[in-house]
């Protein structure tokens, strides 16, 4: 993918052109990201009230029991998406999916402890203790260039 930006003082809006061959799912995906709106917000509940938590205040995202639950320095928040779709939701940024009920902020890593055979343990700044599953292993390690 080549990527070309013009500067021009004159413009009075961001525009942006792709010029492609064929539209794949990749532009797809580019397009669906660019034009969603509120993209660093997510809608929790605590106690029957909705907050809008930003992503930068999430450490991590679970699924416990069938419910999905967001975890802030704040407190525990339950979702209304499903894994996937905040998956989906947050690719491109700090978020990263590390076993199949489970997506952490890498932002609010405290360390990794590669020293478990075939595993990695995750300690996180709330002080919260979690695995990466031996199927996201490799893509962990792609994603920390070791």
């Amino acid at each position: 993918m080549n990527i070309e930006i013009k500067l021009d003082a004159d413009c009075p809006e961001t525009k942006i052109l792709i010029t492609t061959k064929e539209m794949t799912a990749e532009i797809s995906s580019l397009i669906k990201r660019m034009s969603e709106d509120n993209k660093q917000l997510l809608a929790g509940f605590q106690n029957d009230i909705l907050e809008l938590l930003k992503l930068e205040d999430l450490i991590r995202i679970y699924s416990e029991s069938g419910k999905i639950y967001a975890i802030t320095n704040k407190g525990t928040y339950s979702l209304r998406l499903r894994l996937y779709e905040l998956e989906d939701r947050l690719i491109g940024s700090s978020f990263v999916r590390i076993s199949n009920s489970e997506i952490i902020n890498l932002q609010k890593v405290k360390n990794f402890d590669l020293s478990l055979t075939g595993t990695i343990c995750v300690t996180l700044t709330n002080q919260t203790v979690t695995y990466v599953s031996r199927r996201y292993v490799s893509k962990i390690k792609k994603i920390l260039g070791i």
